[in-house]
């Protein structure tokens, strides 16, 4: 598939936005500086650049409890999401929803979600609304390995292909269910295979690799505007740290994850751009340089911006 350059930049810079944006909070949740629990993307990157590359601003996506990824991709506002992580005001969700409930519904952004499982239920929602105002816009539903167990997710794949929904479902695996691996939780090793249980197509890809689950998504999210139903795309990835901020990570060794830090998605697509002199290192550099400008003013947006006052305790709660 032949990209323009100014695709393969800007999936480009938004690995590396995605990056430093997740270093950042590493270093502040270190600090004690972010309240709450952090579930980092860091090593992921690939597989929000490249499905998100594949959709339009009207599109729809549903994200997880480690979603920072996702909203970036989808565009996301740096200060926003800083503010809001940082518990501030100023925030997405005015400092009360923190790093996993943050929405942009303008952009599509339909919120991240603290319930495992819990975005496929709202993803079917999303592809019903398209398809019964006959628009051609398609949902997009992130989930894990874990959450592939959950009876929510199984039942939107069902709901979803009986019904032909324009809606594409994209596993991020990456090897763990907190801290339960694969191997110990389900008897598949293609997490893809079961989308021949509800007739739609699953396949497999490189979640490393930003140009294959491009590729990839992009195929599903056609055929779903076609009105030819979901389908199913596991991408094969690697959480860097652990399941959140603090956990102490026993359950893998060093030695695996070195293997998958060695398959780092960034420097992967960063020497093909090279390679291809689609940028030069000057450009490289340069774009580097300005990602983290950008990331250093969200913070001190962030913490320039006020905590919510007592009196709003009670403000947007309606249960």
């Amino acid at each position: 598939m032949a990209l323009s350059k100014q695709t393969l930049v800007h999936m480009f810079e938004t690995m590396n936005r995605i990056r430093m944006f997740e270093q950042k909070l590493q270093e502040f949740f270190a600090a004690g500086e972010i309240p709450g629990f952090v579930h980092l993307y860091l090593g992921e990157e690939a597989v929000a650049t490249g499905a998100c590359a594949a959709l339009t601003d009207k599109d729809m996506i549903t994200s997880t409890h480690r979603g920072h990824g996702h909203l970036l991709a989808k565009g996301g506002d740096l200060k926003l999401m800083m503010a809001e992580i940082f518990g501030r005001q100023t925030g997405y969700c005015k400092g009360k929803g923190g790093s996993m409930h943050i929405a942009d519904l303008d952009l599509g952004i339909l919120g991240a979600n603290g319930i495992v499982g819990g975005g496929g239920p709202l993803a079917v929602g999303a592809a019903l609304a398209a398809k019964y105002k006959k628009t051609d816009h398609v949902a997009l539903c992130f989930f894990g390995d874990g959450a592939s167990n959950q009876g929510t997710t199984q039942e939107s794949l069902n709901m979803a292909s009986a019904w032909k929904l324009p809606l594409v479902f994209v596993n991020e695996n990456n090897g763990y269910g907190i801290s339960c691996p694969q191997c110990k939780s389900m008897a598949v090793v293609d997490i893809a295979d079961r989308a021949a249980a509800y007739d739609m197509p699953g396949v497999v890809v490189d979640g490393n690799d930003v140009l294959a689950v491009f590729e990839a998504v992009t195929e599903a999210v056609k055929r779903a505007r076609k009105g030819e139903g979901p389908s199913l795309v596991e991408c094969k990835t690697y959480r860097w740290r652990g399941h959140f901020e603090g956990d102490a990570c026993t359950y893998r060794c060093v030695d695996e994850l070195e293997e998958w830090m060695a398959k780092d998605p960034l420097p992967r697509f960063e020497s093909k751009l090279l390679e291809s002199k689609t940028l030069s290192e000057k450009e490289v550099e340069s774009i580097k340089a300005r990602i983290g400008q950008e990331v250093e003013e969200a913070v001190r947006y962030a913490q320039e911006s006020p905590l919510p006052p007592t009196s709003a305790l009670m403000d947007d709660v309606y249960a």
